[in-house]
């Protein structure tokens, strides 16, 4: 992938997204439109995975059919609102590595603090794919990227459900070579650093907390 920020504007996913955004939308909704247009994002960022070709027997003959090459994909959930989005792309990728990166942020100064960290082996050689639905500040993505790169991640995508132009811009400036797939790149965010018109709090509204 080269462009560094790709809007999926499938109707699928603005149509459920607009479902997500509806605050009369209960918890356990909220809950299965994220993975349903976590998958259709996730068709999106695995567009570009290589292939290589298997030899097998179909019902009719043997053919050369094509199987995706390499390790298998990382699948890196930014803690707690990305792992929302885990169970849609593994529900596509079952055989994925999963890992976790747990940053909260403190409130006055809005900056990332890091308290867990868990990664599969070799990431080096992995696709590695970050979620998180919201990239407001762009500092705990961009806290959490780092930490992946200094694992020996060398192939990372960022998967959110809505971007702030301000997270686009921390990320781009800290991170050229991750591209990011996104549902909608919302207008800003307020004094608070949330995303407006946005859809509140994510973990809060999948997780039925406040």
């Amino acid at each position: 992938m080269s462009e560094h920020l790709t809007v999926v504007d499938h109707p699928l996913v603005q149509h459920k997204l607009t479902l997500m955004r509806d605050k009369g939308t209960s918890t356990a909704g909220f809950r299965r439109l994220l993975r349903e247009i976590t998958q259709l994002l996730a068709y999106e960022i695995t567009r570009e995975m290589p292939l290589t070709t298997t030899t097998i027997d179909t019902p009719m003959e043997e053919m050369e059919a094509p199987i995706l090459a390499g390790k298998k994909l990382a699948l890196v959930s930014i803690l707690r609102a990305g792992n929302g989005m885990l169970d849609g792309v593994l529900e596509l990728i079952p055989s994925a590595r999963v890992g976790f990166v747990g940053l909260y942020r403190d409130e006055e100064t809005l900056q990332p603090v890091q308290y867990y960290f868990k990664a599969p082996e070799s990431l080096k050689d992995r696709l590695v794919i970050a979620v998180d639905p919201m990239l407001a500040t762009g500092n705990s993505s961009a806290a959490a990227i780092d930490l992946l790169k200094e694992a020996g991640a060398n192939n990372i995508r960022f998967l959110c459900l809505l971007a702030a132009p301000e997270g686009v811009a921390r990320m781009k400036e800290a991170h050229p070579d991750v591209p990011i797939v996104t549902a909608s790149l919302d207008r800003e965010l307020n004094e608070k650093g949330y995303i407006m018109p946005g859809l509140g709090d994510a973990g809060d509204r999948m997780f039925g907390t406040k």
